[in-house]
């Protein structure tokens, strides 16, 4: 194994660090300006956080499906790291939470949820939530075995015993998903503002497929 000494490593000048750092603080207070005047805040994807924003049109579905399925206004609605969606369902419903290790989206207030999806296992862990969620939408950040299992614990943990289940996510995860929560794939693919590498599907505990159908 090789290692890296310090002076290897590439270093900003200064001038490079200071419009680095100018540029942060610009996006920052800019993203709190738009939250405190109202307006949908238009966060930028982490990709450190393998985080990838949804296209327009996958949004425009998600929310078409949520419009068709929600009851009253008690139906409860989880994101699981998809918060890409949170904006488009907030406007068709009040009673919406979104569940982030990102704590930018504290911004949402109440709604927002902290979580860690590697304190899965911990039986103190979203306890609050036990039980609780109608729908529970979630795109996992990683395409591993490890990931699907800890998310699949949290989604088994927070949904009801009869609640809906959109899980969005790789194809190369179809067994772990199949196997941890017995969903069923569907024709719906989500897409990205992106092109990413990998081919992405959906797998649902209802037929999401028949809903859109009827929507178009």
């Amino acid at each position: 194994m090789t290692s890296v000494e310090d002076d290897d490593i590439p270093q900003l000048s200064a001038d490079t660090l200071e419009i680095l750092q100018a540029f942060l603080k610009e996006k920052e207070e800019r993203e709190k300006l738009e939250l405190e005047g109202g307006k949908d805040v238009n966060f930028e994807e982490d990709w450190q956080l393998s985080q990838f924003w949804y296209s327009a049109k996958t949004k425009s579905d998600l929310k078409a499906i949520c419009q068709h399925i929600i009851t009253d206004d008690t139906y409860k609605i989880g994101l699981l790291s998809c918060p890409s969606v949170y904006t488009s369902i907030k406007e068709i419903h009040k009673n919406v939470k979104i569940f982030e290790y990102d704590r930018r989206f504290a911004s949402y207030g109440d709604d927002f949820v902290y979580y860690d999806f590697n304190e899965a296992d911990n039986p103190e862990c979203l306890q609050e939530f036990q039980n609780y969620f109608d729908l529970v939408i979630v795109d996992p950040p990683f395409l591993s075995e490890e990931c699907m299992k800890k998310i699949s614990t949290i989604v088994k943990k927070v949904v009801k015993a009869d609640g809906k289940i959109i899980f969005c996510s790789g194809e190369v995860c179809e067994p772990w998903i199949t196997t941890f929560l017995q969903l069923k794939k569907c024709n719906f693919k989500p897409e990205h503002d992106r092109n990413l590498g990998n081919e992405f599907a959906s797998y649902s505990n209802f037929d999401i497929d028949k809903i859109l159908k009827n929507t178009k």
